[in-house]
């Protein structure tokens, strides 16, 4: 009780002198309290229990704002941002080689799909890349897709590069990236071109005409048992989200 009668104390005092109370940090319990994935669904490298097969798990709304499953999807323990996880071992749709942990633009309950020539599209990601794969070290942190990879975010070691379609290294941002750093990786599509920033500075603008378009952000590990060892899930991409939002105009 005298403990508590100190502390009280000295909030009060404290607040006598500013005027306000410092607030306590905001708590988290899944992803949802941290990122607005109202319009996202969620691919993870691991089996789908509700499915016969092996096939890759997908969450999506309304499921997704109360889904964790670590250590592929899970919220930070100080609640400033949520761990994507992607091991090399880890399950693949059947069109790809490489697994991923990422979230898919959604339009409500509808897959997104929009064109690079009407509107204008924009993905902000404010994220760190935090682990590479080993032998093969590449990991992919914020996409636009439309079936093939339009453009990427891509970490090749310690080289970080915004790609066009299968030129992974279009444009190199730097080639002195050190895994932890926090940076903004921002897409703006329209006008029939793609235009990559890294913390608000233009790197590339990329004449690029399709339709079908959607942005997907997380960690897309470029490697597989193939390539990288050891083969199990101590081996994996991995990169922090802060934040991620999506407007359309």
């Amino acid at each position: 009780m005298f403990v508590r009668s100190l502390l009280t104390a000295a909030l009060v005092s404290a607040t006598a002198l500013t005027g306000t109370a410092t607030a306590a940090p905001a708590a988290c319990s899944v992803p949802g309290d941290v990122l607005n994935l109202t319009n996202w669904t969620l691919q993870l490298p691991v089996d789908d229990p509700n499915q016969s097969g092996t096939q890759v798990r997908q969450v999506r709304q309304p499921q997704l704002d109360s889904f964790e499953l670590s250590p592929w999807f899970n919220d930070q323990p100080n609640c400033n941002g949520v761990r994507f996880r992607n091991a090399v071992n880890g399950v693949t749709t059947p069109n790809t080689t490489y697994a991923r942990s990422e979230l898919r633009e959604m339009n409500g309950s509808s897959a997104a799909s929009w064109s690079s020539t009407s509107g204008t599209h924009t993905l902000v990601i404010d994220q760190a890349i935090t682990r590479r794969p080993n032998d093969k070290p590449q990991v992919v942190a914020g996409q636009i897709h439309n079936g093939n990879d339009m453009a990427t975010f891509r970490l090749n070691g310690s080289s970080l590069y915004v790609t066009d379609e299968n030129n992974s290294s279009y444009k190199l941002i730097t080639s002195n990236y050190q895994l932890g750093t926090r940076f903004q990786a921002k897409f703006v599509v329209g006008n029939g071109s793609i235009k990559a920033y890294y913390n608000n500075v233009l790197q590339a603008t990329i004449p690029k005409s399709f339709t079908g378009g959607y942005f997907k952000a997380g960690v897309y590990t470029q490697a597989n048992c193939t390539n990288s060892s050891p083969c199990d899930t101590s081996n994996y991409g991995e990169v922090v989200v802060y934040n991620v939002s999506v407007s359309h105009s």
